[in-house]
């Protein structure tokens, strides 16, 4: 089992930043992948950024250029750093964990809201 928890969402105007955290815990060895995806009322769960075990990186077109996702593997920690935020950025952020075995383990959320 892996467990995560997301931190560092809240209300923020448009053009401000915020930094997401996911931090793992359990079997952090099965890891393979870390997202974060969002899902805004009336969407669909989408894809943000992905960073793999290799640190390979990919990002939503929608995304990239503003958002950074890194890990630290000391702190067991994956983040989201966004800037130039706008308004169509406003979702519940989730992080998730694939492991080698593809099972994903999804964290609870956190709210993320950017003003206009």
């Amino acid at each position: 089992q892996v467990q995560l928890v997301e931190s560092g969402g809240g209300l923020v105007q448009a053009g401000g930043s915020l930094r997401l955290s996911c931090a793992a815990s359990g079997n952090i060895f099965r890891i393979n992948v870390v997202g974060w995806y969002r899902q805004a009322p009336g969407k669909q769960r989408e894809s943000v950024a992905v960073i793999t075990s290799g640190g390979i990186t990919n990002y939503a077109n929608s995304v990239k250029g503003r958002f950074t996702i890194s890990r630290d593997n000391a702190k067991n920690t994956v983040y989201l750093q966004m800037n130039s935020l706008k308004p169509e950025d406003t979702a519940v952020y989730y992080c998730a964990a694939d492991t080698y075995a593809s099972t994903r383990y999804w964290g609870q959320g956190t709210q993320v809201t950017v003003s206009s």
